[in-house]
């Protein structure tokens, strides 16, 4: 997902599940677009409570975000 829309100026493999995307290069458009590709692939909507930086702001961010609103739908 990040290789395909977070635009990053480095190898995704090398970001780190903890590092910041922002710093590593991502812009806030492209955190737009990862977040539409998630929702697709995952079939989950970000409510607004989650339409924040640090939301996106990492790796581990995106998985704990993904998985509580699974866990929501569930």
């Amino acid at each position: 997902m990040l290789r395909d829309h977070a635009r990053l100026p480095v190898d995704v493999d090398a970001v780190a599940d903890g590092e910041d995307l922002f710093q590593a290069g991502m812009s806030s458009h492209a955190s737009v677009n990862v977040m539409l590709a998630l929702e697709d692939a995952f079939d989950v909507e970000f409510p607004d409570r989650m339409l924040k930086r640090s939301v996106f702001e990492s790796v581990a961010g995106i998985a704990a975000a993904i998985g509580e609103l699974q866990a929501e739908a569930a």
